[in-house]
């Protein structure tokens, strides 16, 4: 794997995205303005005469958008703002106990190993216990809140070195500040929505605020629809420039790469309840920062899906297709 190309793509990916981001605020201003003046054209056209625009129409539709779109994203990322651990116990995450788990010993010894080699302060290592899934995430806005977490079903089924290429992945993105723009994505997508709901309510009240509230909730929509796909989309180039770092770092394919092999294995096996492993990973806050999404959404999810597929992701690693892998328990 070329790692430094594929990072550069990635970061040169990312910065095009984010760009993106500010085009869909000033198209959904643009939307909702155009949106209420047909809505006005067409309200004065039933009243059977001409009506004028109100004085500050233009200001009043421009002023109140951006007031939701920045509105929205204040208040969604102040709610995010408790931190990483906050996020990880919210959703049944523990610290990692090296004295009572040789497994649990062997990912913090990783965590703090990794962390030397990379410069980086040291996070929080956390397990969620009840998990059977293989999976991870890191989350927090600065080294204080720092955390990763991996599942039980990592810890269960991954080697040592493999245990290494998940932790550098996840290292990776506090390295490159993934988690606190992760978090602002969020953000800004819950600020576009609100466009939405506010044409929703307006359209609640019926008569002629029907007209302006579906002219809204239309241009709201399609501002939301915009700002999921960009989320989705940055995060997918943020996965690959993950995958590539984990492979600088720990100059292995087989370490990531057999977790991510390990995980098509796992979904593969005869048996395997994917609703009941991946317990506490559909949470909508972490969804977007596990190491790889969650099974079982909707055809019409998986094309906002925040993840690449996962023949993609390995395929690129060791630069061609390479079949799943069988899960084997370590012993305890």
């Amino acid at each position: 794997m070329r790692f430094w190309r594929h990072q550069e793509q990635a970061r040169s990916a990312t910065a095009r995205l984010l760009w993106g981001f500010a085009l869909a605020v000033l198209l959904l201003v643009a939307a909702v303005h155009g949106g209420l003046v047909l809505a006005w054209l067409g309200v004065s056209w039933l009243l059977g005469g001409h009506l004028p625009f109100p004085a500050g129409f233009a200001a009043v539709n421009i002023g109140m958008t951006l007031f939701l779109v920045l509105g929205g994203w204040w208040v969604e990322t102040d709610h995010l703002r408790a931190g990483g651990l906050r996020l990880a116990e919210r959703i049944g995450a523990r610290p990692a106990r090296p004295e009572r788990s040789l497994a649990e010993q062997a990912f913090a010894n990783v965590v703090q190993e990794l962390c030397i080699a990379a410069h980086m302060a040291t996070p929080r290592a956390m397990v969620l216990p009840r998990t059977a899934a293989i999976n991870a995430f890191a989350a927090g806005w600065g080294e204080d809140d720092a955390v990763i977490a991996v599942t039980q079903g990592a810890l269960d089924h991954l080697s040592r070195e493999e245990l290494q290429g998940m932790v550098a992945h996840e290292l990776s993105h506090l390295h490159e500040g993934d988690t606190r723009l992760k978090m602002q994505l969020a953000g800004m997508v819950y600020g576009l929505e609100l466009v939405y709901r506010f044409g929703e309510s307006m359209c609640g009240r019926g008569g002629a605020m029907w007209w302006f509230g579906s002219a809204i909730k239309a241009a709201g929509f399609a501002g939301w629809l915009a700002g999921r796909w960009l989320k989705a989309a940055v995060s997918r180039q943020r996965e690959y420039l993950a995958d590539a770092r984990a492979v600088q770092w720990t100059r292995s394919k087989d370490g990531l790469g057999g977790v991510l092999r390990k995980v098509m294995g796992q979904r593969q096996a005869a048996g395997y309840d994917a609703r009941r492993g991946q317990y506490a990973l559909d949470h909508h806050a972490v969804q977007h920062m596990l190491l790889v999404d969650v099974q079982g959404c909707s055809r019409w999810a998986e094309r906002l899906a925040t993840h690449p597929a996962l023949p993609d992701r390995v395929r690129r690693i060791y630069g061609r297709p390479m079949p799943a892998m069988p899960l084997q328990r370590l012993p305890a």
